[in-house]
């Protein structure tokens, strides 16, 4: 499982050209699976964004987590966060987890953060999306497990 997170102070989702989704200062986390992925590295990976310092305290120090501040998330899933683009000009999407296999876990991530913060934006799995965001920083995380 990989989840890139942004920090934002905000994010809008659209599908179609009408807004499904948004949430204000926080973390854009895109998420995505290959093979072998389970609920337990979701877990971990969930805990890890949800406890990440990453917002600046009071000395101006990025010593603060989500939780601390409040933050909201906006989980989006993103297959192509798997792809190798190491060999032709089409990267390979091998790697990552097919839809009908990836789609629990994505709902699955979702509600674990709900879980924990009480509420999580989300995109609209399998489709094509229009993300808006204001990136803060930027700051961005990497995870894998």
């Amino acid at each position: 499982m990989r989840a890139i997170v942004q920090r934002i102070n905000r994010c809008a989702l659209s599908v179609d050209g009408k807004q499904i989704s948004s949430c204000g200062f926080g973390y854009l986390v895109l998420v995505g699976f290959t093979q072998g992925d389970t609920r337990e590295q979701a877990d971990y990976i969930v805990r890890r964004i949800v406890n990440m310092r990453i917002f600046r305290d009071g000395e101006g120090k990025l010593n603060l987590s989500l939780a601390d501040v409040g933050g909201q998330v906006m989980c989006v899933s993103n297959f192509t966060i798997y792809a190798d683009p190491s060999t032709g000009r089409r990267p390979n999407f091998a790697h990552a987890l097919a839809h009908d296999e990836a789609l629990p876990l994505y709902e699955y991530t979702v509600n674990k953060f709900k879980e924990l913060l009480g509420e999580c934006a989300q995109g609209a799995f399998g489709e094509h999306m229009h993300l808006d965001c204001d990136l803060d920083g930027p700051v961005t995380v990497v995870f894998e497990k």
